[in-house]
């Protein structure tokens, strides 16, 4: 397979041919300590021949999907340095991790948070035997991954949990890689219309990367089998301009990738500052990537005469059986010296300096971002004092009054007094839960087309507040990635209706279940949810409203 660059055929190549051989060794790193995640615990250097006492007793791992996350994480730190990004990076893919731990243990962020896996020859075997081991990480991008607000475990919010990040946050570029066979989910599909929402004048950018390498557990995936033409439509229809980067041959993806990557991100700037120079609220079509690379790239191109590399049994663990065959051992041995560790890494187990150079610095680094650590830049809400909103109740059985129209006066003037750091959530159901008064200080988001009735009680505007559409999971996502990058939020749903995000929820609460025991993430504000329509209320809604 051959490289694609972009649609536009006249991109050219934009990487010296120094900068391109840096840039692929730095990836061959990154691709080196994915594998050695998955099968070493000793000998991490391979300074001597693989014996099988230096293998885990147990392969786990997802070695399919890492070589892609790590190569669009390795071309972001590339821009990130070149133009000063501010940028995180979300994993969709659920079982990526080692593409993602790599780069940040290259970085240098891992071993600052953890010292016992410091950037030499025995921190690299305690980072080894770690992963998938008893006592040690698991396979997703959990909390103890530094840079990572989302962990994939459960498919399907990545996209909405990158907007939510984006939000009220005008500076930063959220990059998130979307997996194809996560892009199969009903959540994933109805987050593409996020980019309706985004306003680029006060809002970051959200950048994503549709990773087609084919392929889910053991069959195919949906988009990855359709033409490229109707695949572009796809897009197109949802008010993307997407961008095609596909082939296997590393130096001219590399090519390809850097030149599409420049591009997007040379959109995103100049429609930001397009708008936020005239004012104007204008829904533009924000730039987004389909990379299309063999599953399992770089790794066993057969086993036993079976099709490895681009096939689903690279999904896994590609290479089985090798504690008990020397034959197995031996294909494992050639592949990880395929990647020339000898050239990447000192006498030591250091990143040799030409290569340390292309990380970012500082909290520039992804791993290192304080939004992907919200805590750190969370400020408390200026709060109205609740007991100026109670009502006076002079005798009993004389006083009609809802009780959630008291709720949204206070919650009106919570949103005057937080501008920016503060937001409401529902499924079109803002009006019906009776919190209509926070109308009175901002309207609902909205950046797609206006009619005039629009302006007559409609309370659309593309610098609204009150974040609305028919997708409670597109909501739960939004506000999780709010809450996470370091602000403050409300939702409202009915009581019947709030089973379609239970289990996202729960996923949301085991995040911050296992953050609360991991001392260097900072606490994060509650996610606040108000379940309406209850039992009690029998004259309207009734049964398929309630859940009682």
């Amino acid at each position: 397979m051959t490289a694609i660059t972009t649609t536009d055929p006249g991109v050219v190549c934009v990487l010296a041919d120094d900068e391109l051989k840096s840039l692929d060794a730095y990836w061959r790193a990154c691709n080196y300590l994915a594998a050695g995640m998955i099968y070493l615990r000793d000998n991490p250097l391979l300074k001597e021949a693989l014996k099988p006492e230096h293998i885990k007793k147990r392969l786990l791992g997802h070695w399919g999907a890492s070589p892609g996350l790590s190569f669009v994480y390795v071309h972001m730190n590339r821009l990130i340095n070149k133009y000063d990004l501010d940028a995180i990076f979300l994993a969709g893919p659920g079982h990526g991790a080692p593409g993602v731990l790599a780069p940040v243990y290259l970085e240098g962020t891992y071993s600052e948070i953890y010292p016992h896996k410091a950037e030499d020859a025995e921190g690299m075997r305690e980072f080894f035997k770690q992963f998938s081991f008893p006592g040690g990480i698991g396979s997703h991008c959990t909390p103890e991954t530094p840079g990572s607000i989302h962990e994939g475990g459960e498919l399907g919010y990545s996209v909405s949990h990158a907007f939510g990040a984006a939000f009220d946050n005008p500076d930063l570029i959220v990059t998130v890689v979307v997996g194809d066979g996560e892009s199969e989910t009903g959540p994933l599909a109805t987050a593409w219309h996020s980019n309706k929402f985004l306003n680029p004048v006060r809002d970051g950018a959200v950048l994503p990367v549709l990773h087609l390498n084919g392929y889910k557990i053991n069959n195919p995936t949906i988009l990855a089998r359709i033409s490229h033409e109707e695949l572009r439509k796809l897009f197109e229809g949802y008010g993307w301009t997407p961008y095609f980067v596909e082939g296997s041959d590393p130096f001219e993806m590399h090519q390809s990738m850097a030149a599409t990557l420049e591009r997007c991100v040379g959109e995103i700037k100049q429609i930001q500052k397009e708008a936020r120079r005239t004012g104007k609220f204008e829904r533009p079509r924000w730039p987004m990537i389909v990379l299309r690379s063999p599953k399992g790239w770089t790794g066993p191109k057969e086993v036993d005469g079976h099709k490895v590399e681009g096939y689903w049994r690279a999904h896994q663990v590609p290479l089985t059986g090798v504690q008990s065959d020397p034959a197995r051992l031996k294909q494992l041995e050639e592949w990880l010296s395929s990647y020339r560790p000898q050239e990447l890494f000192d006498a030591d187990g250091k990143l040799v300096p030409s290569l340390k150079t292309l990380s970012p610095k500082g909290a520039r680094r992804m791993g290192s971002n304080p939004h992907a650590n919200g805590g750190l830049l969370r400020k408390p809400l200026k709060m109205p004092d609740f007991r100026n909103y109670a009502t006076k109740v002079c005798e009993p059985g004389k006083l009609m009054l809802e009780n959630t129209y008291s709720l949204g006066e206070f919650l009106r003037d919570v949103m005057k007094a937080n501008s920016a750091n503060f937001r409401v959530f529902g499924p079109d159901e803002t009006a019906s839960n009776k919190l209509h008064a926070v109308y009175e200080a901002t309207k609902k988001t909205w950046l797609a087309e206006m009619l005039p009735e629009d302006s007559d009680g409609g309370e659309l505007s593309p610098d609204g507040r009150v974040m609305e559409i028919l997708s409670e999971h597109t909501l739960e996502g939004w506000l999780e990635g709010y809450l996470l990058t370091g602000r403050h939020g409300f939702f409202s749903t009915y009581e019947a209706f709030v089973h379609v995000i239970d289990s996202m929820f729960n996923q949301h609460a085991k995040w911050l279940d296992t953050s609360n025991n991991i001392k260097w993430r900072a606490p994060v504000s509650s996610l606040n949810l108000l379940i309406t329509s209850t039992v009690w209320r029998q004259d309207h809604n009734g049964f398929t409203h309630q859940d009682p």
